[in-house]
């Protein structure tokens, strides 16, 4: 099996989750005895680029000619089985799948957000839930309100690429949904269920998680009004001094003088600053519940997978893939609790995990075992290429 795995990499400087993916799960396919061809761009290219270049660039989400003739060079030599697609913005442009199709090669994509109706991809603005632009022909709210970085400029060009792109994204051959969530906004958009399949992402099986059921809840995210610091916050508040053990906090962000406050009122909160990947593992081992406070809707936050792998539930809120990762429709097997994104319903659920942690780590464990570990999730990967290049 010979596979283009095409990524446009996130900017360095802001660190990227979908960079830490698709790195692994190129990784995880070479180890399964997969032939991966990296096609790859970052945007911290555009640094250096000339100045026709620059001049040009805003016009590369349509089409880029440069990456697309240099792609048409690697699959005239290499004939590959797939190619695999995940960001394709702004460097290669969504083209690439109409010059994968002219060279015979089918294209699996999988699906990180929902920039096929939504500008910035996030179905969020200005600290709410916005889906104005769904069901339009061309975002032109997304215009008005700037949402693409800040410009109207850049949204514009973003608004006119989803609108001209709307065919190539429906000729894809496959898509991979990460949650039945990702799967829902596809379908809606008008993709046939029969062209979506849902394949969370994996991460390394870390080993046995620790003897204990672990003290307090850990808040571990990029410290912005999206991932829900202020909402978990105002939950807390609504309980007494300890009366929940200790709210740990770690990252950073533009809200980070909120936590720091919140820590310097309350001896029952404590900020960390923000932790590498290691001190944020150690973190998790140490609490008894992870909360994941998002008020949009969160594609797949990883922070939910670590917490799982370490036999940590979770406390989330009913937004995005989160329902899914923690398999809350069936109560009886469920890795955690979800509870509406609203102050209330989270001091509510917050009560209800300090005292129910403990007796669900085995669970969370064995979601993670069930449907997150690396070998699993590679292998069906590997099906999915195959189920494609037969057509």
């Amino acid at each position: 099996m010979k596979v283009v795995v095409a990524h446009n990499r996130y900017v360095s400087a802001q660190p990227s989750g979908e960079n830490t993916i698709v790195d692994a799960e190129i990784a995880q396919l070479r180890a399964a005895g997969v032939t991966v061809l990296p096609f790859l761009r970052s945007s911290d290219e555009i640094a250096a680029l000339g100045p026709v270049q620059k001049a040009l660039l805003p016009l590369s989400p349509i089409y880029n000619g440069a990456a697309q003739r240099e792609l048409g060079a690697l699959l005239r030599t290499e004939r590959p089985d797939v190619l695999h697609l995940h960001n394709p913005y702004p460097l290669l442009s969504p083209w690439v799948v109409r010059t994968a199709h002219a060279h015979g090669v089918p294209v699996v994509q999988t699906v990180h957000n929902y920039r096929q109706v939504c500008a910035p991809g996030l179905y969020f603005r200005d600290g709410q839930i916005c889906q104005e632009c769904q069901g339009r022909r061309f975002a032109l709210p997304a215009i008005r309100h700037a949402c693409y970085r800040d410009s109207r400029a850049q949204s514009a060009v973003m608004a006119t690429t989803l609108a001209l792109h709307r065919g190539t994204w429906r000729s894809v051959d496959l898509f991979v949904a990460l949650t039945d969530g990702v799967a829902a906004h596809l379908r809606e958009y008008g993709i046939p269920a029969d062209r979506i399949v849902v394949k969370p992402n994996a991460i390394p099986d870390p080993g046995p998680p620790p003897a204990g059921p672990g003290n307090g809840f850990l808040f571990a995210a990029r410290l912005s009004a999206e991932k829900g610091l202020g909402l978990l916050l105002d939950a807390w508040s609504r309980h007494g001094l300890g009366e929940l053990g200790t709210l740990r906090i770690a990252g950073d962000g533009p809200l980070r003088q909120l936590a720091e406050t919140a820590a310097a009122r309350r001896s029952d909160v404590s900020y960390l600053g923000p932790l590498d990947a290691a001190a944020v593992r150690a973190e998790i081992r140490a609490a008894g519940c992870v909360v994941v406070a998002s008020t949009w809707h969160d594609v797949l936050p990883t922070i939910v997978i670590e917490a799982l792998s370490h036999g940590r539930p979770v406390l989330g809120t009913a937004m995005g893939g989160i329902p899914y990762l923690l398999g809350t429709d069936s109560p009886a097997t469920a890795a955690g609790w979800v509870v509406e994104p609203e102050p209330a319903a989270l001091a509510a659920g917050l009560k209800t995990a300090h005292a129910g942690a403990a007796a669900l780590a085995g669970a969370a464990r064995q979601r993670y075992e069930t449907m997150f570990t690396p070998e699993l999730l590679t292998q069906r990967l590997i099906d999915i290429y195959t189920q494609v290049a037969r057509g």
